[in-house]
């Protein structure tokens, strides 16, 4: 009755019978017959085909929610085989954005990569929304973020600290009046505004210049609007963009005072023509956690992993 549980499956995810066929490298009528002769042994249908995607059942429903259980078992017994056999085998799907993937996780990859060659590594870069849609459905062990997510469904492990910093292009006449709080990015890389004598700036002294902000939804967003709200100033946006690092690009071309975080200004090389500020507010710190699945077999690959990642971060990596 489940022993073709995967094609099933694979048409429920794809809601059409032809992009699971695709999928699975079988034609659509071999993937049609297949279902049916698991639906005929059911004695009644799994999915109603009159709609469009396909939709399931209520058989069909149960039958998936035994299926994952069925998924899960066998995702749990491979990895527990895969600790007994000292991460000589396995897999490891880990996540993040661009941010995180491009300038924060390489070396920590590198290192488990070497360390357990014969571990099949996945590393998927994308958006927060799509690398939780897929760390739920099980696509991802692991992913690394700032956005707070569910703790229903989620657990979550600390792996960094970040600060917000404001970055203003030197040419700006407002830096005039901040030129007390003023910082270098050679600052920002010895950690000088994370020090409680380091003045904060007021937001106040750059309510007429131009700002690059990211669009809504992020963690990010949330809280520079936060931050603008308790300082009492709105910023003049001219651009919305995407990802954090574009805005950093672009407040480096002069086009505008973008929100950036310290990860930011220390995967880049040092820009004199950027002056940083710190942002006295508490939205400006924030945790960067490793997210899993809630109940999911934590495995060993999975720990050493994070393990090598935080000693990454913390500048602790072995020679």
């Amino acid at each position: 009755m489940f022993s073709n549980m995967r094609y099933i499956y694979e048409v429920y995810k794809e809601g059409s019978f032809s992009k699971a066929a695709k999928n699975l490298y079988i034609s659509q009528p071999a993937l049609s017959a297949t279902v049916k002769k698991t639906e005929n042994k059911i004695g009644m249908p799994l999915f109603d085909r009159s709609m469009t995607p396909v939709q399931l059942t209520e058989c069909g429903k149960k039958y998936i929610k035994m299926t994952e259980k069925m998924m899960d078992m066998e995702e749990e017994f491979a990895s527990y085989v895969g600790n007994l056999n000292e991460l000589r085998t396995g897999r490891l799907s880990v996540g993040g954005t661009f941010l995180f993937m491009a300038f924060v996780l390489p070396n920590a990859i590198h290192r488990f990569h070497k360390t357990y060659p014969n571990v099949k590594m996945n590393v998927v870069e994308g958006h927060t929304s799509q690398l939780e849609k897929k760390l739920f459905s099980g696509d991802l062990d692991l992913i690394v973020d700032n956005y707070p997510m569910d703790p229903e469904i989620y657990e979550k492990r600390f792996f960094m600290k970040e600060h917000l910093l404001l970055a203003v292009p030197a040419s700006f006449q407002s830096n005039k009046g901040a030129a007390a709080c003023g910082l270098t990015a050679e600052d920002i890389l010895n950690q000088v505004h994370i020090k409680e004598e380091t003045l904060g700036v007021s937001l106040k002294l750059f309510e007429n210049d131009p700002f690059v902000v990211l669009r809504a939804h992020n963690d990010t967003r949330e809280r520079v609007e936060a931050i603008c709200k308790r300082a009492g100033m709105t910023p003049q946006v001219t651009l919305k963009l995407d990802q954090l690092l574009m805005t950093y690009q672009l407040t480096e071309k002069e086009m505008g005072i973008s929100f950036v975080s310290d990860t930011v200004v220390r995967s880049q090389k040092p820009n004199s023509n950027i002056i940083y500020y710190k942002l006295d507010d508490p939205a400006a710190e924030r945790n960067v956690y490793f997210w899993y699945k809630k109940n999911k077999y934590f495995t060993r690959s999975m720990a050493e992993f994070m393990k090598m990642a935080v000693e990454d971060a913390q500048g602790e990596v072995p020679d």
